[in-house]
């Protein structure tokens, strides 16, 4: 194994291009490609080789990351990148995707020899660009101490699982409590706003106790400050995962009444103009445009 890695970045918005910035300052070798190509080229001049298709991207890479929007458009940059890595790859999938897909995905890299980790990470903008993330891990043992190399460039935390799957199930999981903490605090605040309330005198009121949360006090400082962009967490990408939260609650018996009712806030702030501010601004969606 030598020091150095040559890796393969599927996808450079908020997180992956935080992840790449990452394990370039870790000395590893870094190709770049994004659908938009204008989020790639800023990479260039960190040290990463900007491609022009996936396949040059992955071409004799080590491992292969995908950090992209959904299931749907893993697949298809994954359908063009597959055929060019090489045998034995180490492919860490970082996309937040459904149960289904992890499966669909596990079987597309045993059809092109890749060895799959589902990986996907927690944490949002200033960890993912602090390399603090904690990732969730799940694949082989015997590509644990490769794919690690990554892990380790990335976040601060690595939780291992046994098998691929497990990794995203414990991610939508720890999502649903984000997104709850998230709108919890946008109608909070629309409340307190509504009943002439200062919202200054309801966190001096929790403060300190068991109902105070950092959370809550950060994404209510970004509505109130103004601060919704750039986003930590967009609305639009905040939507997707209340989905497949809401879907998997659905096929295993679980009925999530708030998951979905928060997916729909997330469409409404959507439809406002707010997609690509921080899911804070789900406090919007209390309103009437």
């Amino acid at each position: 194994m030598t020091d150095t890695l040559t890796v393969g970045v599927l996808g450079t918005g908020i997180m992956g291009a935080a992840m790449a910035r990452n394990l370039l300052k870790a000395g590893h070798s870094v190709r770049v490609w994004n659908r938009s190509a204008d989020k790639a080229q800023p990479l260039g001049a960190d040290g990463a080789e900007v491609a022009a298709t996936p396949a040059d991207a992955v071409r004799d890479a080590d491992v292969v990351l995908t950090m992209l929007f959904d299931g749907a458009a893993v697949r298809e940059v994954m359908n063009d990148a597959a055929p060019a890595a090489r045998d034995g790859a180490i492919w860490v999938q970082s996309t937040t995707v459904s149960l289904a897909d992890v499966d669909a995905l596990g079987e597309l890299a045993a059809r092109h020899g890749l060895v799959f980790f589902d990986a996907p990470v927690l944490g949002t903008r200033q960890p993912a660009e602090a390399g603090q993330l904690t990732v969730l891990a799940a694949g082989p043992a015997d590509g644990r101490a490769e794919a690690g190399r990554v892990f380790e460039a990335v976040g601060s935390r690595t939780v291992w699982l046994d098998r691929p799957g497990e990794a995203t199930r414990l991610k939508l999981v720890a999502n649903s409590w984000v997104l709850a903490l998230t709108h919890a605090g946008a109608e909070t605040l629309s409340l307190a706003e509504a009943l002439g309330v200062d919202p200054d005198r309801f966190l001096e009121l929790i403060e300190g106790g068991p109902l105070d949360n950092a959370y809550l006090r950060a994404k209510v400082g970004l509505v109130r400050g103004d601060k919704l962009s750039p986003a930590a967490f967009a609305v639009t990408t905040a939507e997707k995962d209340a989905r497949l939260i809401a879907e998997a609650g659905r096929q295993h018996g679980v009925r999530l009444d708030l998951v979905e009712a928060g997916a729909e806030r997330f469409r409404r702030a959507a439809g406002q103009g707010h997609g690509d501010e921080d899911m804070a601004a789900s406090y919007y969606a209390s309103f009437d445009k």
